[in-house]
């Protein structure tokens, strides 16, 4: 029997079951969120139970909400009425289930999530932040009021059980050709230049696979190649409130290679960029989480062709950097020492879970 979630609200009235809480964005759909409420009608009154899924960006901790300021921003909400019963969806294999395991007096719902809304994604906390991270979050809501939607009307916190759920992307299942770039740069005091290609042999990489970057080098100079530094950058990409946009890196190692004057070097550098090297990276994106369990750097947004950016709440997107320290000669050595960067893309994203 597969898990099943339930909560039920503080006064006993509405139980929500939901048979999973990952819900795959394939780019052209999104899986349908099918669900129950069970009711128990004894306090219920003139009230009718009503059941909602939010996408909001959050921004701030809760406490910031006591002096009035709203610390979620919904960017697309939608509402149905579950009982008295106003409209019962087609049921799928999962309603069934749940309302078996629900029993009497259980009610079906079903939502369909559009597909240019933003993956789940929040932004790390610094060591001292306290309550929820800020980010992009969905959350199923059933509850009690009078009319389905009146701004002036309290629900109060007992007549609401909430259960929060995840939009995620996996990698597609075609992986095309790597990227490569080449550069070629002269110098001061030096009559040839520099060559540079660095190159990738696919253009997806799964989160913590190692990912090896072919470097090829020819240098004509007559300065010397001191070591190559490989960075990797995450771009988080805001466009809601204001667009905000942030470059945090990720990673950056440095490798012993030398290139004497003259001389050529080919070679494979590896680079595996993970979270756990950057605990301490406030504001850095992370792949929406459930609760405090693990997750990882946020993977890279995938978008269709055409959608409006300003819906997108956050995108992500990475690049590499190669850079080559390049030392001068002679007594001008120092002051004539230069760099050589090339950048490639980087798509890191989770692989698609075997069915």
């Amino acid at each position: 029997m597969a898990k099943i979630f339930k909560k039920t609200s503080g006064n006993g009235g509405l139980t929500l079951y939901l048979g999973k809480r990952d819900y795959v964005d394939h780019v052209s759909a999104v899986d349908r969120v099918d669900g129950v409420v069970k009711v128990d009608t004894t306090d219920f009154g003139d009230r009718k139970a009503f059941v909602q899924l939010a996408c909001a960006f959050r921004y701030g901790s809760e406490d910031l909400d006591v002096m009035g300021l709203c610390f979620r921003k919904d960017i697309w909400f939608e509402q149905i009425q579950i009982y008295p019963e106003s409209n019962k969806p087609q049921l799928s294999a999962m309603h069934e289930t749940l309302l078996k395991k629900a029993g009497d007096n259980a009610y079906p719902f079903s939502f369909e999530i559009p597909n240019n809304l933003p993956c789940s994604v929040s932004l790390q906390p610094g060591p001292d932040d306290k309550g929820k991270a800020c980010g992009v979050d969905f959350e199923v809501k059933t509850y009690l009021a009078k009319e389905k939607n009146n701004p002036d009307e309290k629900i109060e916190k007992k007549d609401t059980a909430r259960l929060v759920i995840r939009k995620i992307q996996y990698a597609p299942s075609q992986v095309g050709a790597g990227p490569k770039a080449d550069l070629c740069k002269s110098f001061m005091m030096s009559d040839k230049p520099v060559h540079l290609e660095a190159s990738m042999e696919k253009d997806l990489y799964f989160h913590g696979e190692s990912i090896p970057i072919k470097i090829k080098i020819n240098n004509e100079s007559n300065k010397t190649v001191k070591k190559i530094k490989v960075s990797v950058d995450q771009t988080t990409d805001i466009v809601l409130y204001s667009a905000d946009k942030y470059t945090k890196t990720v990673l950056c190692q440095e490798f012993g290679e030398t290139v004497e004057a003259g001389g050529t070097f080919e070679k494979s550098l590896t680079i595996t960029p993970v979270l756990s090297d950057n605990k301490e990276k406030r504001g850095l994106a992370l792949d929406g989480r459930l609760k405090d369990e693990d997750t990882n750097l946020a993977s890279t947004t995938m978008l269709r062709q055409g959608v409006e950016k300003e819906v997108l709440g956050i995108l992500v997107s990475y690049k590499i950097k190669v850079n080559l320290m390049v030392a001068g000669g002679g007594l001008l050595g120092g002051l004539t020492a230069s760099d050589v960067t090339v950048e490639l893309p980087l798509n890191l994203m989770h692989p698609k879970p075997e069915e």
